[in-house]
């Protein structure tokens, strides 16, 4: 293991005992605030296609976000694994019904079937990650997926953050392949970035 691969494994172990901490209750009520926080942005007033994350237990929980994307008319997409390589398809969902849903991976919830979307469709997208730099750097679970779809050339969409305060750390280890965010919204702050990565 690389001296990187050391400090982004202690990183993670370190802020998945932080969100563990957190209180269930605690945990709803900044989801509940972060996503109406991002609900009132420009940019998510804009946007006609919308692509969520489906929350695992101690993630910002997306669900009234999509409700909120619903009420306004707009398209909701979800990621739909594809393991073997390692890629994620967008794919439009009208539920968040758990009938729709499975679960694959570690602990990963997709939806069973769904129409396809393109990428190039799609105007933001709502990144998860374990931790997240105030100049627009995150940190996942290591597998890459985000990285890999906001690499891609089709993707032309804002990609938006959403983080819990005790998620924001002062620095992360970054590579070549880490692909910043435009955004980061927790439940005190809207952070926006250049392509610099430096607050406007």
């Amino acid at each position: 293991m690389t001296d990187m691969q050391h400090s982004k494994s202690a990183i993670r172990k370190q802020l998945q005992g932080t969100l563990a901490a957190m209180s269930h209750g605690d945990r709803h009520a900044k989801s509940l605030s972060i996503c109406t926080t991002v609900a009132a942005t420009a940019e998510f007033q804009a946007a006609r296609v919308i692509m969520l994350y489906l929350s695992m237990a101690e993630e910002v929980d997306t669900a009234p976000l999509a409700l909120r994307a619903w009420q306004a008319g707009k398209t909701v997409v979800v990621p739909k694994v594809s393991w073997d390589q390692r890629r994620m398809l967008p794919v439009e969902i009208s539920s968040l019904n758990n009938a729709s849903l499975t679960v694959t991976g570690p602990g990963v919830r997709e939806p069973i079937a769904g129409k396809p979307i393109p990428v190039d469709f799609i105007d933001i997208v709502i990144v998860p990650g374990l931790g997240f730099t105030r100049s627009g750097f995150r940190i996942g679970r290591g597998m890459g997926f985000y990285d890999r779809f906001l690499a891609t050339p089709e993707f032309i969409g804002i990609s938006c953050g959403m983080a819990f305060e005790e998620q924001i750390v002062p620095e992360l280890p970054v590579l070549d392949h880490d692909v910043p965010l435009n955004m980061l919204v927790t439940e005190q702050s809207v952070h926006r970035f250049t392509s610099s990565c430096i607050d406007k």
